[in-house]
């Protein structure tokens, strides 16, 4: 099944950063996340699943507060207590325009993470998530929205939220990772993430 993925960021050079890493693969748009419509939406909410602060304040004041008690209890539940990054669940939302959230963990707690690999690793949890997802049958996530993962709190540079995430599609919904065939493939690969 084809996942149509959809990026949007209020920030000009994010969106010029997603256009130059993804080409013509996906929608690129600036604009406010929550002004579309998608099956899913991506949230880079902490490890415990706190709600209160950059995007996904945005989110809960949209979707309501019992979202965030929701995903805490998923998180105590099936993880737990720790979502950790590299990890991301499903939950449905209550709401019509966007069924689904995947919560794909940027960081353990709100930090910069400028220098870390964890855009790449919460983006690849969230796509494999939905292939999962997909996969256990019931409602399908044929759309996700994403925004910039770890460009706000996280403090990362736009070009390389750019980089990692482009990584993750490309090794997750492309199905091109052979540069895992090698010690010096992983090598490269990771200095190319922190490029």
């Amino acid at each position: 099944m084809e996942l149509r993925l959809e990026l949007r960021a209020l920030d000009a050079q994010m969106v010029a950063a997603w256009r130059a890493a993804f080409t013509n693969e996906i929608a690129v748009v600036q604009g406010d996340i929550l002004a579309a419509r998608a099956d899913a939406i991506v949230s880079p909410a902490n490890s415990f699943g706190f709600m209160d602060g950059g995007i996904d304040l945005h989110y809960v004041n949209a979707f309501g507060w019992e979202f965030q008690d929701r995903l805490q209890a998923c998180i105590a539940a099936s993880h737990d207590g720790e979502l950790l990054v590299g990890q991301a669940a499903v939950i449905p939302t209550g709401h019509a325009a966007i069924p689904f959230m995947v919560s794909a963990p940027t960081m353990r707690v709100p930090s910069r993470i400028g220098s870390t690999v964890n855009v790449y690793l919460a983006f690849r949890a969230a796509l494999l998530a939905v292939q999962r997802h997909n996969a256990a049958g019931g409602v399908a996530i044929r759309s996700l929205l994403c925004p910039a993962l770890g460009a706000g709190i996280g403090g990362m540079p736009v070009e390389r939220v750019a980089r990692q995430m482009w990584a993750a599609w490309e090794e997750v919904v492309l199905a091109c990772a052979d540069w895992r065939d090698s010690a010096r493939g992983i090598l490269a690969r990771h200095a190319f993430l922190l490029d």
